[in-house]
């Protein structure tokens, strides 16, 4: 069973931050669930925890242990 990572992503401020995000996991992960708390900047991801948090990074975004 796949662990679910929790990231703080204080840079991701918008429904387009939100949607790149979704988008760089989906293409890193694919078919790993994605869960985006915008107003908390939480992001939750079933997966490698250092395959999720390249991708979002490589999106542009700063990922923090949360």
């Amino acid at each position: 069973m796949a662990d679910t990572q929790i990231f703080k992503v204080e840079d991701m401020s918008c429904g387009h931050c939100e949607k790149a995000i979704t988008k760089a996991l989906a293409e890193a992960m694919p078919g790993a669930p994605v869960t985006i708390d915008l107003a908390a900047r939480k992001v939750e991801v079933t997966g490698d925890r250092a395959k999720a948090e390249a991708a979002i990074r490589e999106a542009g975004y700063t990922p923090e242990a949360a």
